[in-house]
Protein backbone atom coordinates (compact mmCIF):
# COMPACT_ATOMS: atom_id res chain seq x y z
CA UNK A 1 0.00 0.00 0.00
CA UNK A 2 1.41 3.51 -0.94
CA UNK A 3 -0.11 6.89 -0.53
CA UNK A 4 1.34 9.85 -1.51
CA UNK A 5 0.44 13.45 -1.13
CA UNK A 6 1.98 16.37 -1.84
CA UNK A 7 1.20 20.34 -1.27
CA UNK A 8 2.94 24.04 -2.30
CA UNK A 9 3.24 26.58 -4.15
CA UNK A 10 4.25 24.82 -7.17
CA UNK A 11 1.97 22.04 -7.06
CA UNK A 12 -0.33 22.56 -10.45
CA UNK A 13 -3.36 21.89 -7.74
CA UNK A 14 -3.63 22.53 -4.15
CA UNK A 15 -4.00 18.54 -3.62
CA UNK A 16 -2.56 15.87 -5.62
CA UNK A 17 -3.66 13.00 -3.63
CA UNK A 18 -2.59 9.23 -5.24
CA UNK A 19 -3.19 6.18 -3.65
CA UNK A 20 -2.42 2.82 -4.99
CA UNK A 21 -5.89 1.64 -3.07
CA UNK A 22 -8.83 3.59 -2.35
CA UNK A 23 -8.58 6.11 0.67
CA UNK A 24 -10.35 4.27 3.83
CA UNK A 25 -9.10 1.28 2.97
CA UNK A 26 -5.62 1.00 3.72
CA UNK A 27 -4.16 2.81 6.87
CA UNK A 28 -6.13 6.01 7.04
CA UNK A 29 -9.65 6.89 7.28
CA UNK A 30 -11.43 9.15 5.10
CA UNK A 31 -11.30 11.52 8.33
CA UNK A 32 -7.46 10.70 8.75
CA UNK A 33 -6.78 11.75 5.44
CA UNK A 34 -8.45 15.35 5.71
CA UNK A 35 -6.35 15.78 8.50
CA UNK A 36 -3.43 14.49 6.69
CA UNK A 37 -4.06 17.04 3.85
CA UNK A 38 -4.75 19.63 6.56
CA UNK A 39 -1.89 19.65 7.72
CA UNK A 40 0.31 19.47 4.48
CA UNK A 41 -2.19 22.34 3.30
CA UNK A 42 -0.85 24.23 6.33
CA UNK A 43 2.30 23.72 6.67
CA UNK A 44 2.84 25.01 3.05
CA UNK A 45 1.13 27.71 3.37
CA UNK A 46 2.93 28.89 6.70
CA UNK A 47 6.53 28.52 5.27
CA UNK A 48 5.79 29.22 1.94
CA UNK A 49 7.90 25.83 1.33
CA UNK A 50 6.43 22.79 -0.30
CA UNK A 51 5.74 19.50 2.11
CA UNK A 52 5.16 16.11 0.29
CA UNK A 53 4.45 12.86 1.81
CA UNK A 54 4.81 9.47 1.34
CA UNK A 55 3.93 6.35 2.60
CA UNK A 56 4.50 3.30 1.77
CA UNK A 57 7.57 0.37 1.59
CA UNK A 58 11.22 2.47 1.19
CA UNK A 59 12.98 -0.53 0.12
CA UNK A 60 16.68 -1.55 1.16
CA UNK A 61 18.05 1.49 1.02
CA UNK A 62 15.52 3.26 2.62
CA UNK A 63 17.79 7.19 2.80
CA UNK A 64 18.42 6.29 -1.15
CA UNK A 65 14.60 5.38 -2.35
CA UNK A 66 13.53 9.01 0.05
CA UNK A 67 16.73 11.14 -1.65
CA UNK A 68 14.84 9.81 -5.62
CA UNK A 69 11.30 10.29 -4.24
CA UNK A 70 12.62 13.61 -3.24
CA UNK A 71 13.82 14.71 -6.21
CA UNK A 72 11.18 13.75 -8.05
CA UNK A 73 8.26 14.84 -6.50
CA UNK A 74 8.06 17.52 -8.64
CA UNK A 75 8.24 21.32 -8.57
CA UNK A 76 11.24 22.73 -7.49
CA UNK A 77 12.71 20.18 -5.16
CA UNK A 78 15.39 22.77 -3.50
CA UNK A 79 12.50 24.27 -1.54
CA UNK A 80 10.67 20.59 -0.73
CA UNK A 81 10.86 18.72 2.54
CA UNK A 82 9.27 15.18 1.92
CA UNK A 83 8.11 13.05 5.05
CA UNK A 84 8.57 9.49 3.82
CA UNK A 85 6.89 6.99 6.34
CA UNK A 86 7.20 3.05 5.90
CA UNK A 87 5.32 1.68 8.89
CA UNK A 88 6.43 -2.01 8.08
CA UNK A 89 9.96 -1.25 7.79
CA UNK A 90 9.79 1.27 11.25
CA UNK A 91 11.38 3.31 9.44
CA UNK A 92 11.50 7.65 8.86
CA UNK A 93 12.98 9.64 6.72
CA UNK A 94 13.05 13.44 6.54
CA UNK A 95 14.57 14.87 3.11
CA UNK A 96 15.00 18.24 2.73
CA UNK A 97 15.80 20.51 -0.43
CA UNK A 98 18.93 22.78 -0.35
CA UNK A 99 17.01 26.04 0.43
CA UNK A 100 14.62 24.20 2.91
CA UNK A 101 17.43 22.49 4.61
CA UNK A 102 18.76 26.15 5.43
CA UNK A 103 15.31 26.58 7.52
CA UNK A 104 15.07 23.48 8.48
CA UNK A 105 18.46 22.28 9.55
CA UNK A 106 18.92 18.62 11.28
CA UNK A 107 18.10 19.22 14.47
CA UNK A 108 14.98 20.65 13.74
CA UNK A 109 14.23 17.55 11.82
CA UNK A 110 15.52 15.18 14.21
CA UNK A 111 13.11 16.94 16.61
CA UNK A 112 10.25 15.88 14.54
CA UNK A 113 11.61 12.59 14.37
CA UNK A 114 11.28 12.26 17.63
CA UNK A 115 8.07 14.06 17.78
CA UNK A 116 6.48 10.98 15.65
CA UNK A 117 8.36 8.49 16.79
CA UNK A 118 6.38 8.91 20.33
CA UNK A 119 3.17 8.87 18.13
CA UNK A 120 4.09 6.00 16.02
CA UNK A 121 5.05 3.97 19.73
CA UNK A 122 1.95 4.23 20.13
CA UNK A 123 0.11 3.38 17.02
CA UNK A 124 -1.45 6.62 15.76
CA UNK A 125 -0.30 6.90 12.54
CA UNK A 126 -2.38 10.03 11.38
CA UNK A 127 -1.26 11.97 14.92
CA UNK A 128 2.58 11.58 14.30
CA UNK A 129 2.18 12.49 10.78
CA UNK A 130 -0.04 15.41 11.45
CA UNK A 131 2.25 16.57 14.68
CA UNK A 132 5.57 15.71 12.92
CA UNK A 133 4.40 17.93 10.23
CA UNK A 134 3.15 20.87 12.77
CA UNK A 135 6.69 20.74 14.25
CA UNK A 136 8.51 21.35 11.17
CA UNK A 137 6.41 23.95 9.88
CA UNK A 138 7.20 25.94 13.42
CA UNK A 139 10.47 25.48 13.24
CA UNK A 140 10.86 26.29 9.48
CA UNK A 141 8.77 29.89 10.29
CA UNK A 142 7.11 31.98 7.99
CA UNK A 143 9.13 33.19 5.05
CA UNK A 144 9.01 37.07 5.52
CA UNK A 145 9.60 36.36 9.68
CA UNK A 146 12.82 34.32 9.20
CA UNK A 147 14.48 37.23 6.61
CA UNK A 148 13.36 39.85 9.84
CA UNK A 149 15.91 38.08 12.12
Amino acid sequence: MTQQLEHGPSATKDTRNTAVTEPGSGPFSYRDLARIDEALTLSSKETGLRFTLYVGDLGRDTRAFAEELHSRSGGDPSNTVLVALSPGQRVLEIVTGTAAARRLPDRACALAVLTMTGRLGAGDLTGAIVNGLRQLSDSAGHPSRRRAH
